[in-house]
């Protein structure tokens, strides 16, 4: 029988797999929508209401409703006139009948107003949830390649900025739109049957609107995209910025870096000027045009009027909805900039859930355990840009539990070893082997739970410090946490700190000293407890006290790993098993430490080179 506890846990399990499903449903239709409608931006955005469509119906009923007020009251005024001039035994009744009528429509729209804002709301908020979801989800699925191209300030601002613009397009259409569109229905309704002379007359309004938008909507597009480029470009150099500030102020180097940033908000502010000026005279070129027409509509059905074609409150009545015409286009041509920003902002997104550069693992042979074999058969290895390969031909094996170092000069190709066994890279040519399996045709989410990394740059995020250890690993006891923490030589420090574990690390690990950053980054790998563990340069740029501390957690945590070690101190090395010098895009020696300081060849000569 089962216990209260396990049976917890099960349904929490149920309902997370219910969760995973609905989003990944979620990720696929709105990736789809994106793929199908990739250069028709309002096509794209109409499609990411898919499934939200009842919603959005009741939300237009509800509108109309909460907003008859409007459209009655000019029908309610030229009555209660008519009744007025006209006089008569029914002329107070008509009169009482029309304003309660009023009242009426006016007080009901709490009620639906309230209901309307819920729909649309609700709606909005959920598309806005899933574009980021499945944003940060691509993002996730993208190649390391790809991340490395793309300024990190670019992602931020598509993931934030982007789509609140298309939250704020979405809100103009369910509110603005919707009531610029029922207005024109509604008031060309009535005009249409109160007289076909004043229905005519209005339509010779529609003409001048479409020329002015035409006119103004490509440069408005332009404008729009390279204001929005100029944004996310100041973003990457604003991130750019603060990551610079110790070293900025370090080299005395405030001023200059505040009049590079000024040049960059300067073109920022130069081209959102830009934007605005053309919105404005776009604004006012059509507000003069509608003014001038609606003058002209109260003097014609004044003359109307007086020749008896119409009632006198007619009048009163046409000017009214003319002047809810020249309202509603006036308010389209207004929104037009938004329109443009939003939809383009669409684009922006379009990016990167259209990018096809994605590490594809679905159908792919899933690993439950391996033993850490690594073989090198033949491979060739050259970057998009490059003119020539970086590795040619390599072949060498790496058997389970060996330590390989990799040495050789800068740009020969020691990091790109390590990151075509992470499969963050693919060969060019040639294969990389695990247990046999080319690395190709694996799932690499279930191979990379069998390897650890510990980069030359430590990287910790804010949290604390048992969170940054146990990063991935929910179910770490305290003794096996405390085992770690022990064999990365971190005991000492974590008992010296008053809150223990539980300290937070500041952004980037600030509050700590670059060797403790290592050793927080080693007792991560360590916990992982991996078959197969890559360090790049992890002792690089610390101190000795530092290295010997974190030579005596990595001595810890190789025993019984495959271990692969890229290393410039060649001192620190001198343990493994075996050492590969890199240079000229292949393996130029391979053996021992002793076996390659007797054989006086390119290793020896970096040894004394270091000496």
């Amino acid at each position: 029988m089962c216990s209260e506890g396990g049976m917890n846990g099960a349904m929490q399990n149920i309902n997370e797999r219910k969760q995973e499903q609905r989003l990944n449903a979620e990720e696929k239709a709105l990736l789809e929508n994106f793929q199908r409608n990739e250069n028709h931006s309002l096509r794209t955005l109409l499609g990411l209401y898919k499934g939200h469509y009842l919603d959005l119906f009741l939300s237009v009923v509800f509108f109309a409703i909460k907003h008859s007020p409007v459209w009655v009251l000019p029908i309610v005024t030229a009555n209660i006139i008519n009744a007025a001039t006209e006089g008569g035994d029914d002329a107070v009744r008509t009169i009482l009948i029309n304003v309660l009528v009023m009242l009426v429509l006016i007080a009901q729209n709490v009620f639906t107003n309230y209901i309307h804002t819920w729909l649309y709301a609700k709606t909005i908020r959920t598309v806005e949830r899933e574009l980021r979801s499945s944003l940060v989800r691509k993002l996730q699925q993208l190649s390391i390649t790809y991340h490395k191209q793309m300024q990190s300030g670019r992602l931020q601002s598509k993931i934030m900025r982007d789509v609140e613009q298309v939250e704020a397009l979405s809100s103009q259409i369910f509110i603005s739109v919707l009531s610029i569109i029922l207005n024109i229905f509604v008031a060309f309704g009535v005009v249409v049957f109160k007289s076909l002379t004043v229905f005519a007359f209005f339509l010779a309004t529609i003409p001048v609107a479409v020329i002015i938008m035409v006119a103004f909507r490509t440069k408005i597009r332009s404008y729009n995209r390279d204001f929005r480029k100029e944004i996310e470009e100041t973003s990457v150099r604003v991130m750019e910025m603060v990551e610079l500030i110790p070293v900025t102020r370090a080299h005395a180097l405030e001023k200059q870096e505040t009049r590079k940033m000024n040049t960059q908000l300067s073109d920022v502010a130069k081209k959102g000027l830009k934007l605005d000026m053309l919105q404005s005279l776009f604004g006012s070129i059509s507000w003069v045009a509608f003014q001038i027409f609606q003058v002209i509509t109260l003097a014609f059905t004044a003359v109307l009027a007086v020749k008896n074609v119409i009632e006198v409150g007619d009048v009163v009545m046409y000017q009214s909805y003319f002047g809810t015409i020249v309202a509603q286009v006036s308010g389209v041509i207004t929104l037009l900039p938004t329109i443009a920003k939003g939809l383009e902002a669409v684009n922006s997104i379009g990016d990167i859930l259209n990018c096809h550069d994605i590490e594809n693992n679905s159908k792919k042979k899933k690993l439950k355990d391996i033993t850490g074999s690594i073989i090198f058969d033949h491979v060739e290895f050259q970057f998009d840009d490059a003119d020539t390969p970086q590795l040619k031909d390599l072949n060498f094996e790496i058997k389970p539990g060996e330590t390989i170092a990799f040495v050789g000069g800068s740009g020969a190709g020691k990091t790109t070893i390590l990151n075509l066994v992470i499969g963050f890279l693919k060969t060019t040519k040639g294969r990389v082997l695990i247990d046999g399996n080319d690395i190709k045709d694996l799932d690499l989410r279930s191979y990379r739970k069998h390897i650890a990394v510990v980069p030359q740059q430590s990287i910790l995020f804010t949290g604390t410090i048992r969170e940054n250890i146990t990063y991935g690993m929910d179910n770490i006891s305290e003794e096996r946490l405390w085992e770690v923490i022990k064999a990365a030589n971190l005991d000492e420090l974590i008992e010296s700190l008053p809150d223990g574990l539980d300290t937070i690390v500041s952004e980037h690990g600030g509050n700590l000293s670059g060797g403790q950053r290592q050793r927080i980054s080693i007792a991560r790998a360590f916990v992982r407890d991996p078959k197969i563990l890559i360090l790049d340069e992890a002792t690089s740029a610390l101190d000795s006290i530092s290295e010997k501390k974190i030579q005596s957690a990595i001595s810890n945590l190789v025993k019984d790993r495959t271990t692969l070690i890229v290393a410039h101190r060649l001192s620190t090395i001198r343990n493994a098993d075996r050492i590969a010098v890199i240079g000229n895009g292949g393996l130029e020696e391979i053996g021992t430490y002793d076996e390659l300081m007797a054989a006086k060849g390119e290793f020896y000569e970096l040894k004394v080179l270091q000496s």
